[in-house]
């Protein structure tokens, strides 16, 4: 009955840590950490290896740095500043709050259309900074969508096989 009850909540987590995608305040990387170290705590300590670790703390730096490096290259590529960077980082936790889901997407574009018209530039060079900044969260996103699943799988490839 325990190892049912673990494993619903290690499926729960994983499920969890797809739902942090639209809500950033979830921790999505902890989430899925603390799936594979309830199983290898209570269910089974001896099946998850040294290389299976390693390879997900390699993944957890990739997710992490995903978001990131996303959000900065596509807004600097759309010609925003540096303000309008570090704006549409914060805002996008903020817009989660605010009409979510959507606010993630529609606060850091309002963000950093206003950093950039603050900074005195056009109305059609801030437009695109903020286009930017949608099109890093969405890229950003889907790198994560796809990190997560493979560490996901991994981890039930191990287990199973």
């Amino acid at each position: 009955m325990l190892n049912f009850i673990i494993w619903f909540i290690i499926i729960a987590l994983f499920v969890l840590s797809f739902v942090g995608l639209l809500y950033p305040i979830i921790p999505s990387v902890i989430v899925i950490w603390i799936g594979f170290l309830l199983y290898h705590f209570i269910i089974n300590s001896g099946e998850l290896n040294l290389v299976f670790w390693i390879i997900m703390a390699v993944f957890t730096v990739i997710l992490i740095g995903a978001d990131i490096i996303a959000n900065s290259y596509f807004v600097k590529k759309y010609g925003g500043s540096k303000w309008g960077e570090r704006g549409a980082a914060v805002a996008v936790l903020v817009g989660s709050f605010i009409i979510p889901p959507f606010g993630i997407l529609i606060v850091p574009f309002v963000t950093v259309f206003i950093i950039e018209m603050i900074q005195r530039r056009t109305v059609q060079k801030a437009l695109r900074a903020s286009f930017g900044s949608l099109i890093g969260f969405l890229g950003g996103t889907l790198a994560k969508i796809v990190i997560q699943f493979v560490m996901i799988i991994w981890f039930f490839i191990v287990i199973w096989f």
